[in-house]
């Protein structure tokens, strides 16, 4: 018996600890549910006590009549009353506060819900409010962690590591810079390696912008989530693999798909790459560097015009393995453009993830390590190694719960699928809230100055070199030699012909051995017992001639060119298969193209240090604004382009002046946005930029040779249009990075 009382006595001792238990973790509950919660937890709670009790009861007094559990509490509260038994931890305390393990706290179940009187819009009413506040903490921990963050980057300084990333970044924006030239440069020699018509041309000229317009979208938003050197390395990645393949590849089709990955690839350089270097610039600093930071778009251009010029027009530099497999110097050159990636890609390797990205992702330790790796890097460079990084802690933003645990037992492709599900999701999310009310406007105005600058920009800068080669024929039209009523016996033609017209000539028993024809029309002509041998031509043809025991040997003189022609007794032996390389004469036209883009390129350096020098000293909007419609006044002198020499001088003008304006519109894009939508607005806006040079490009070639009218009104237009627009936005000089 003595036993059975102590037994009663621990289980008395253990029901009384368990109730001060509950108690305080329902006393920590309370503050954070409301009313209507806590009317249903108090109704579960007392079903829950009373089969507690019914439990009990059962054990203690087995096979009693009459026992309901109504004794037992009372005797409990006796006992306890005389014992003393209630801890100092919960006087004051009602008993209707009292709650028992195995409930869930706050969160009642089904049948607890219509107990407590809940209905489904008080529910959805609760959730609303819950995230609402979410946000609300959300938002004050950014608008506080934006000024300690602007803080902590004055204590680290402008130095060393800085100016380290500066030029790892630089040769991601310069990757960016060469693949918008390549397509252009290899195109003359492409398109007779894979017999290109004008549509194919046409295609793989617009491909890339196409490419980079998805590849800004996709990874603008995934830099947001997973990190922006992560998913710069994933994107450099891809450039560097497709541009890689695309200088083996022999089909149009793989061709053009090789240069399509690339471009999504490189499409994520410009959104990542300048929200990855704002956030380790302080204020005073981020306006001038950020600008500097744009020189390398120009450095990429300008290598992939020296490197045109200096690779593709030696065709030695090439090998062929039959006639099925050909590698000349032009895919040679497109090899060498993925070199910038390549090394951009070693470098980044070495550089550490945005601390901002770390701390608005709840990450202060990882993030607390880099700045003070900045600190150290930069005093060390400095001359004061001794300086200590003095800040303990940082500011986090708070975060919401999206783990989904799917257990171990789950195969392994869907916890995949359910990553990259939930991934979608959060980019989407994110990307919405770029429209919410708080952004709206901003992000429309922006669309509109973004799609205006590239839409004129891009339209122009094609234009200029469409414009010059038009200008080339027409000179070399105006030279063209033109023989009438021509007789001509017994003679061996072993050497060019270009440019030349004959009409009503009669040619007998003569020979073309070993030679090329270069813009040769035969109009009305007779070729009796002639003989053609090795011939390559281009631009020549045969029109309404007659052909008489005429033997044609290895030469490319297909029926295509023989139009309207009589062929009698005449034969052709063993053709040129094939498209061949572009005779050596169309070299100053190559070297033209290469010339003209390399001053068109070096023109946007005096834009690019004044952008620079000023950014910070007059304002992002001033510095857009007063460019575009310098730029936008400049387009007026296009009506005075009537040689080679003047479009030249003019599109130099025009780049030079316009570079200021994207400088400052990269700036105000980065500043406009918060940490954790910048790289998705940046995107988006970029690929809008891509989708509206689309439009440029194919609008402004189309009057080529027809009128300069239009272009002039499209792109002074577009330009007024956008400076307008500029002056509208929000001025954010002197501002913390949001």
């Amino acid at each position: 018996m003595d036993d059975d009382g102590r037994y009663r006595d621990n289980r008395t001792d253990f029901i009384r600890g368990a109730k001060d238990i509950a108690k305080v973790a329902k006393k920590q509950v309370g503050k954070k549910v409301g009313r209507s919660v806590d009317k249903m937890t108090d109704e579960y709670t007392r079903r829950s006590y009373k089969r507690f009790e019914e439990d009990d009861d059962d054990d203690e007094y087995a096979g009693g009549p009459g026992n309901d559990g109504g004794y037992y509490r009372n005797d409990s509260r006796a006992n306890d009353e005389e014992e003393g038994g209630h801890s100092d931890s919960t006087e004051g305390h009602d008993e209707d506060d009292e709650i028992y393990e195995g409930e869930y706290q706050g969160i009642p179940r089904a049948e607890s819900g219509k107990a407590g009187g809940m209905d489904g819009t008080t529910a959805q009413a609760q959730q609303f409010r819950d995230l609402s506040a979410y946000e609300g903490e959300r938002r004050k921990d950014q608008e506080e962690l934006a000024q300690q963050y602007e803080a902590i980057l004055q204590e680290c300084g402008h130095g060393k590591f800085q100016w380290t990333l500066y030029f790892v970044l630089g040769l991601a924006l310069m990757a960016d810079g060469v693949e918008i030239f390549v397509v252009g440069f290899v195109l003359p020699s492409a398109e007779k390696d894979m017999c290109l018509s004008e549509p194919n041309k046409g295609m793989l000229g617009l491909i890339v912008y196409l490419g980079m317009m998805v590849g800004a979208f996709v990874w603008g938003g995934l830099a947001d989530r997973i990190g922006r050197r992560q998913t710069l390395l994933i994107s450099l990645s891809i450039n560097s693999v497709f541009a890689f393949f695309s200088s083996f590849v022999q089909g149009y089709s793989s061709f053009l798909f090789c240069r399509l990955a690339s471009g999504v690839g490189i499409g994520g350089s410009i959104p990542i790459v300048f929200s990855y270097y704002s956030e380790f610039l302080a204020q005073e600093k981020r306006g001038e560097h950020l600008s500097w930071l744009c020189m390398f778009w120009m450095i990429g251009g300008i290598y992939a015009s020296a490197m045109a010029w200096a690779i593709i027009p030696h065709y030695g530099w090439s090998f062929q393995m039959g006639s099925a497999y050909q590698f000349h110097s032009w895919r040679v050159f497109v090899l060498v453009c993925a070199f910038p990636s390549v090394a951009a890609i070693s470098a980044l390797t070495t550089m550490p993830e945005s601390p901002r990205f770390y701390l608005e992702n709840g990450k202060h330790d990882e993030a607390w390590m880099i700045l003070k790796q900045v600190h150290d890097t930069n005093m060390r460079a400095k001359g004061y190694p001794e300086r200590v990084f003095s800040v303990t802690t940082i500011k986090t933003v708070k975060q919401m719960d999206e783990l989904v645990d799917m257990g171990d037992s789950t195969a392994w492709h869907q916890r995949w699928r359910m990553k990259l599900t939930t991934l979608f999701h959060q980019v989407w999310s994110n990307f919405q809230a770029v429209f919410s009310p708080e952004y709206r406007r901003t992000t429309y105005m922006m669309m509109a100055v973004w799609f205006s600058m590239s839409f004129s920009y891009y339209g122009l800068t094609v234009w200029f070199p469409d414009m010059i080669k038009y200008l080339q024929k027409q000179e070399y039209a105006s030279r063209t030699k033109v023989f009438t009523k021509e007789k001509v016996e017994h003679v061996t033609f072993n050497f060019t012909l270009e440019n030349q017209v004959h009409r009503q000539g009669e040619y007998f028993n003569d020979k073309f051995m070993n030679l090329k024809m270069k813009s040769m029309v035969f109009e009305d002509s007779l070729f009796e017992e002639c003989y053609f041998e090795d011939i390559t031509s281009s631009n020549t043809f045969f029109k309404n001639c007659t052909f008489i025991a005429t033997l044609f040997y290895n030469t490319d003189l297909f029926k295509y060119r023989l139009v309207n022609s009589r062929l009698i007794n005449s034969t052709f032996l063993h053709n040129k298969e094939g498209c061949l390389i572009s005779d050596i004469s169309d070299d100053n036209n190559a070297y033209m193209v290469y010339f003209v883009s390399f001053l068109g390129t070096l023109a946007v350096l005096p834009g690019n240090i004044v952008s620079a020098l000023l950014m910070d000293k007059i304002g992002r909007l001033r510095m857009l604004a007063g460019s575009s419609v310098i730029s936008c006044i400049s387009c007026f002198f296009l009506s005075f382009g009537n040689s080679e020499s003047a479009m030249i001088a003019l599109l130099c003008l025009f780049g030079g002046i316009s570079i200021a304006s994207w400088n400052a519109l990269d700036v105000l894009t980065v500043e406009l946005y918060p940490s954790d939508k910048r790289t998705t607005a940046f995107g988006f806006l970029n690929a809008l930029c891509k989708l509206a040079a689309v439009l440029g490009i194919s609008i402004f070639t189309s009057f080529v040779g027809i009128t300069k009218a239009v272009p002039i009104l499209f792109a002074s237009g577009a330009l007024a249009a956008g400076s307008f627009l500029a002056l509208k936005l929000p001025e954010t000089r002197g501002q913390v990075l949001q």
